[in-house]
């Protein structure tokens, strides 16, 4: 019987992110997002997806904030493996300015409206130069939910985790703007990759 794959989008993306990526013979599962509760953290949230997976021993993806969500799903299940993207294991893989809005509570005045508009700042933040990804991120921006958007950048900044999956892979960008090379541990370093590098990467 084929390996059950679940995998997890990023932040306010879905399963169209993945449309380059190969995942062989694989029985593949797109985990898309619920509404969260107003005062859950990431961990809680994870919980709840955690509810979804029901094959035994599976393989999690997940990229970006799907990498966070996977973690701490592997925290709760035993799983084969998990593979992030562009993510990060524990809070200590995050920038310190993350930490630092957090500790000053100033996310909470982002301007989440502007943050779903697509221009060349956000590309450049992505990583995206191609006009195909660009009308992608564009159209992932504008159907993000800005209620989910500012409850997700909110537990990210508050994610607490320190303990790393026993069996993983990572495989980050050198080139990621929006979660720094430099702050990521035991990661295969793709050169030149920025943080929506999944849309090149081709197989995993």
């Amino acid at each position: 019987m084929a390996q059950k794959y679940y995998v997890f989008s990023g932040l306010g993306a879905d399963e169209r992110v993945f449309k380059n990526l190969s995942f062989g013979e694989a029985e593949v599962e797109h985990i898309h997002w619920i509404p969260p509760l107003a005062t859950e953290t990431l961990a809680q949230y994870a919980q709840r997806i955690a509810q979804r997976i029901t094959a035994p021993h599976p393989v999690l993806v997940g990229l970006s904030f799907g990498g966070m969500v996977a973690v701490e799903i592997a925290k709760i299940l035993p799983v084969e493996k998990v593979i992030l993207i562009s993510s990060a294991k524990t809070r200590d893989e995050l920038p310190p300015s993350y930490r630092f809005l957090g500790k000053l509570r100033l996310h909470k005045f982002l301007p989440y409206s502007l943050m779903k508009r697509a221009n060349a700042f956000t590309y450049w933040l992505f990583g995206v130069d191609t006009s195909e990804d660009k009308a992608l991120l564009k159209s992932i921006l504008e159907e993000t939910s800005t209620p989910f958007l500012r409850w997700a950048i909110s537990a990210i900044i508050g994610w607490q985790n320190t303990k790393i999956p026993t069996n993983f892979v990572h495989y980050h960008g050198d080139n990621d703007h929006i979660l720094p090379f430099r702050y990521i541990k035991n990661a295969q370093r793709v050169v030149g990759g920025g943080h929506s590098m999944v849309l090149s990467l081709g197989k995993i």
